[in-house]
């Protein structure tokens, strides 16, 4: 079966499963796999003991790690590989920093993001995985990672309104919203098809696209 895409990218708010149906899909589609290093980010389990001081310098760090890393291995096409999936985009950057940084340092923030932004490949279609901030929460107690205990239900709110303020503001691009609250793709392959299928079976014009699972 031929993909007709080259770059896909699966986006989603924390604990949506973005990064595991990322690595799904190159598994079943030989697809190289592009996953986001935010383990290593020293500011992270700061960030989340003390917002207010670390928010500026983490939103800092991940915006020159994710455009690094992107620029390193968005390169020419492996010929052994059907396209790309990634498990984020640049911009994500955009998107938290929106959420976690005062107005005058946002301003200043969103001046340098758009300046990078411009110079990398953009993926053929966004996919943003749709989950209600209850739901994102039972994700993430789930993987019991330590620095993500203090997440708040008005946390993930604010990520996901910002993820829809990103998309209403740069219509020029092809975004599928896929609302899975109503499945679960990881205990239940036949619902992990009914996504596969919504991505790669169907045709979807610029702008916002919305499915419900």
């Amino acid at each position: 079966m031929k993909i007709k895409y080259n770059y896909v990218v699966i986006e989603g708010n924390i604990g949506a499963g973005k990064t595991t149906l990322a690595g799904k899909i190159s598994e079943q589609f030989n697809a190289s796999l592009i996953l986001e290093h935010f383990g290593d980010n020293p500011f992270l389990p700061k960030f989340y003991d003390d917002p207010e001081k670390y928010s500026f310098p983490l939103e800092l760090s991940f915006l020159a790690s994710r455009y690094k890393q992107l620029k390193e291995e968005l390169g020419p096409q492996d010929l052994f590989k059907a396209f790309t999936v990634a498990d984020y985009y640049f911009m994500k950057s955009l998107v938290f920093a929106a959420s976690t940084l005062k107005e005058d340092e946002f301003n200043l923030y969103r001046q340098i993001f758009y300046i990078i932004y411009g110079t990398l490949p953009k993926p053929d279609i966004y996919v943003y995985l749709h989950l209600n901030p209850d739901r994102l929460l039972q994700n993430i107690e789930k993987r019991g990672r330590n620095y993500e205990k203090s997440i708040t239900r008005e946390y993930l709110q604010k990520i996901q309104d910002s993820y829809f303020s990103f998309f209403k503001q740069n219509p020029d691009n092809k975004y599928l919203v896929i609302d899975i609250n109503e499945i679960d793709f990881v205990a239940f392959e036949s619902h992990y098809t009914k996504i596969i299928d919504t991505i790669f079976f169907d045709d979807y014009p610029v702008g916002l696209n919305v499915v419900i699972l």
